[in-house]
């Protein structure tokens, strides 16, 4: 008799821990590949009607500019985990805590400033079809000064850029 009761009370509670494990995500895809998660380059929705041609030289945009931003997103990185450190540390000097932002917020303007050359590059690209189109479909903000795809190297199973 206890050991049936034993063994029912220890498997509800490995149910209860798989399913808590399940759902811990919440509402929502979870972690992977989704908009935004790898960057404009990864799951933006596509621009209409793009030629082969066009195609290409986008793709060679944005490969270019992934390779020109890396150094100012691990600069950008780096610059976050000191800052963090730095609000750790109750000795730290709230000037250099201020430096420290502002670095941060420099970096910041020329990831902008280059994400939106390449939105202009892009542009510049398109018929006035697809340009009309663009901005309706997400992807030229995607780059844009409000745009996502800056942050922290992406780490572990996922990869980085």
């Amino acid at each position: 008799m206890k050991k049936t009761i034993i063994v029912g009370f220890s498997l509800a509670l490995s149910l209860a821990l798989v399913a808590t494990a399940a759902l811990a995500w919440g509402p929502g895809s979870g972690p992977g590949f989704g908009r935004g998660s790898m960057g404009p380059a990864y799951g933006s929705p596509p621009i209409p009607n793009l030629t082969s041609e066009q195609s290409a030289q986008i793709q060679a945009l944005r490969d270019a500019f992934l390779k020109e931003i890396e150094p100012l997103r691990n600069d950008l990185w780096t610059k976050r985990t000191e800052l963090q450190t730095l609000w750790v540390d109750p000795k730290s000097d709230p000037a250099v805590i201020a430096a420290k932002q502002k670095e941060i917020r420099d970096l910041q303007s020329k990831l902008q400033e280059k994400a939106g050359n390449l939105a202009l590059n892009i542009r510049n690209l398109l018929t006035p079809e697809q340009s009309a189109q663009w901005p309706a479909s997400g992807s030229a903000t995607e780059f844009g000064p409000r745009g996502r795809g800056f942050g922290p190297p992406m780490m572990g199973p996922r990869g980085g850029w």
